[in-house]
């Protein structure tokens, strides 16, 4: 052990990116927590199972597109398996030793070493892949991505090709050390004689700096995600346990309304009673704004992925039609962010800014394209839902300003009066019997 003026830099680094992450995470949560209240704490063995499966062991992710599904497990297994060796790298920039793991664990050791230098190998070529399949031989659902949105993901991959490289040169460079704790290991050995010939002294400083790039690389890594899609890396789990597990096509009933209704079908009730003692108004019904929603809708647009396999099963989009549940999430997320940037820049009070997630980001044409049919909600590999965003916001153009389409009211007004959304009366409804 040598603790020494670089283990002082790296604390300080080390603090400092932890503050950092934890200050973005505090208001990304501040932001979450603008919706509505919502209890999803019911049936928790059901919720730790689907988690289990769906956010940790990607079952969603190998359905209908398996190639891609196929290398994008690879990136998850590196992220989560390589981690170990983060740790061991935290532990000796810490208390200034040198793989601290590798005595203790010995064969063990070389075993976990060969593993993750293999899975690092298999990450740079399925970053490969992906950059390929986004900027050359472009996949349809990766079209749609402009600007910042298709920066963010090449960026996301470049990093994570630059963090597996320094992993393996940091052993290539150590498997030439005479001072060596452990290895040569498979591929850090394969690659030892392209430092052959190079001083011990050189050797050493190959090593460290290495070795700093790859760990600073992460925590840099860490305080990129907060603004990045690639947030779903830490949200994903929370977001699935999170999950509506009530059948997909059940929609929920605002309690506002089933309580009017309730009183209007009591014989015994007085329509002309005050309100119970406790009893609130109801707010607004159905969304105009993010903070018309409710808390778990807010999460799922930090969760979302950018994938596009929503968009990609999508009837509405794929036949012409201007929605895209993915914009739907995206734009979510885009309006929380400026909400909450005006709720920082007013000294945590929000000022009216004159927009809504209505109109300003969301027009009224991709919410009526909906069909409602689901799909977006089952391919999402991480259990996000876009249709309860749409559809919370069609009740606030319906029940707040009745701007639903002449067919649409046409079909409510015949549900009103006859039962049914046929322009005829309920004792004609079953004449097609007699035919």
């Amino acid at each position: 052990m040598h603790f020494g003026i670089q283990n002082i830099i790296f604390i300080v680094i080390l603090a400092i990116a932890t503050y950092l992450f934890a200050r973005s995470f505090k208001k990304i949560w501040r932001n979450i927590k603008l919706g509505k209240d919502l209890d999803r704490s019911d049936r928790k063995n059901e919720r730790w199972a689907l988690m289990t499966r769906v956010a940790l062991g990607q079952s969603k992710m190998v359905k209908r597109r398996v190639i891609a599904g196929f290398f994008h497990v690879l990136i998850y297994a590196g992220f989560l398996l390589i981690n170990i060796e983060v740790a061991e790298i935290l532990i000796d920039g810490i208390l200034g030793t040198h793989r601290i793991f590798a005595g203790p664990l010995g064969l063990v050791y070389d075993a976990a070493i060969n593993f993750f230098e293999v899975l690092a190998v298999l990450v740079i070529i399925a970053c490969v892949v992906f950059l390929w399949r986004r900027n050359v031989s472009v996949v349809p659902r990766f079209k749609e991505l402009k600007g910042w949105a298709k920066k963010d993901g090449n960026n996301i991959l470049i990093i994570e090709i630059v963090l597996m490289f320094a992993l393996l040169i940091l052993g290539a460079a150590e498997a030439n050390m005479d001072d060596k704790v452990a290895g040569p290991w498979i591929v850090s050995g394969m690659l030892a004689p392209l430092f052959g010939n190079i001083s011990q002294e050189s050797l050493h400083l190959i090593e460290r700096i290495a070795w700093w790039a790859h760990i600073v690389g992460i925590l840099a890594f860490l305080n990129y995600l907060p603004f990045s899609k690639h947030f779903h890396i830490i949200m994903a789990f929370p977001n699935v346990w999170y999950s509506k597990l009530q059948p997909k096509g059940q929609f929920t009933n605002m309690e506002s309304v089933k309580k009017e209704v309730e009183t209007m079908m009591d014989p015994n009730a007085d329509p002309f009673a005050a309100p119970a003692e406790g009893d609130t108004p109801p707010g607004r019904f159905g969304a105009k704004d993010v903070t018309d929603l409710n808390w778990v809708q807010l999460m799922n647009s930090y969760s979302c992925t950018e994938c596009g396999r929503c968009t990609a099963v999508c009837p509405a989009n794929l036949t012409g039609k201007k929605l895209s549940p993915r914009k739907i999430m995206m734009d979510t997320r885009d309006r929380l962010e400026e909400v909450g940037k005006n709720i920082d820049a007013n000294k945590g009070e929000f000022k009216d800014d004159g927009k809504s997630l209505l109109d300003d980001y969301i027009t009224r044409e991709e919410l009526w394209a909906c069909t409602t049919c689901n799909a977006c909600v089952e391919a999402c590999p991480v259990n996000i839902d876009p249709l309860s965003i749409i559809t919370d916001m069609r009740r606030y153009l319906v029940m707040e300003e009745s701007s639903a389409s002449q067919q649409i009211n046409m079909m409510m007004t015949n549900v009103e009066n006859n039962g049914a959304p046929w322009a005829y009366a309920q004792a004609d409804r079953a004449n097609w019997i007699n035919e």
